[in-house]
């Protein structure tokens, strides 16, 4: 880029700046259309696009509010926070998996019929996204915030879609914590459930006691119903014994490893069939297919994946 360009660009973004301070200050803001398209992730999204304005709103809004709630949320809570993640949290039900066995030892015991089994209700929640109830979650912003200006603005970002929360707006993902605070809050505190554990709308629970975790179920459901007007998913509640394995985030926990999830290993394997025909046709270049290819070398490198890197290598040598 031209220097005369990169001067024009920089005058611009400036001027835009300060037309949207002035829009703030003067309460005239409005907040933009979306842009709406669906993505495969694995399953299909649609996600909501904000124009530049609006999106710069949403990060500052999220920079603003999310160490003041962050302080508030349970440890056990994983999804789009600063040091946690989908990595932290496997390893972090791992950990649940080995304090509620009694810290196995050997592979022996797991084989061993009088040792008691360990139970996890898997649990999901029925089109989140869609189904939060905009007023609730203004109400428990206002827990803690209470300037009116600040909470003009939020109001605005949150009602500026119909419904729930659009998938796309950074604000989202913080929103959706401070929604779910409020299970996580119970099941710690109400059901003093230790072994308790969640990614953004999936949510485990452990117990040596398949018995209680089934008559679990509908005490959750029912609280998330009444406070929160949400429901479980009736097809995505599943009790697994842990020798079984647990599927979550990706992978499957079982007593001293972890594997891929099927389905994630056979996207991974369809995935890459298409880069590397579409880099035999010359539709992309190396750096692409190798982007991805080291990409997924990295998901495996979180598990007991050995076999299925170096059959990729085999597979996929140029």
């Amino acid at each position: 880029m031209k220097k005369a360009d990169v001067l024009e660009f920089k005058s611009r973004l400036e001027d835009n700046i300060f037309r949207l301070h002035r829009e703030l200050e003067s309460k005239t803001y409005q907040h933009s259309h979306y842009t709406a398209f669906t993505v495969c992730d694995p399953k299909l999204r649609r996600i909501h696009k904000a124009v530049v304005k609006d999106r710069v709103l949403h990060h500052a809004i999220f920079r603003v509010l999310y160490p003041i709630f962050d302080k508030s949320f349970i440890y056990d809570s994983y999804s789009c926070r600063v040091e946690k993640g989908t990595h932290r949290s496997v390893r972090r039900l791992e950990s649940f998996c080995r304090k509620t066995k009694g810290h196995l030892v050997s592979k022996r015991d797991t084989k061993c019929p009088k040792l008691k089994n360990i139970f996890a209700l898997k649990c999901d929640i029925k089109k989140f996204f869609d189904s939060v109830d905009q007023e609730i979650l203004l109400n428990l912003i206002k827990k803690k915030i209470t300037d009116e200006d600040a909470i003009w603005l939020i109001e605005k970002i949150i009602k500026s879609f119909p419904k729930g929360l659009p998938l796309g707006n950074v604000s989202s993902q913080l929103f959706a914590n401070i929604y779910l605070n409020e299970l996580d809050q119970f099941a710690k505190h109400s059901l003093r459930e230790k072994y308790y554990l969640r990614y953004c709308d999936d949510f485990i629970i452990l117990s040596k006691d398949e018995k209680y975790l089934q008559n679990l179920i509908p005490v959750l459901d029912n609280f998330l119903q009444e406070n929160l007007k949400l429901n479980l998913h009736p097809d995505k509640i599943l009790i697994r014994k842990y020798r079984q394995g647990i599927d979550f985030l990706g992978y499957v926990v079982l007593p001293h490893y972890r594997v891929l999830r099927t389905k994630t290993k056979r996207r991974m394997f369809r995935k890459l069939d298409e880069k590397y025909a579409k880099l035999k046709s010359g539709e992309i270049s190396e750096d692409c297919f190798n982007s991805s290819f080291q990409s997924y070398l990295g998901v495996l490198k979180h598990c007991k994946g050995w076999e299925i890197q170096a059959f990729l290598k085999r597979s996929f040598r140029k």
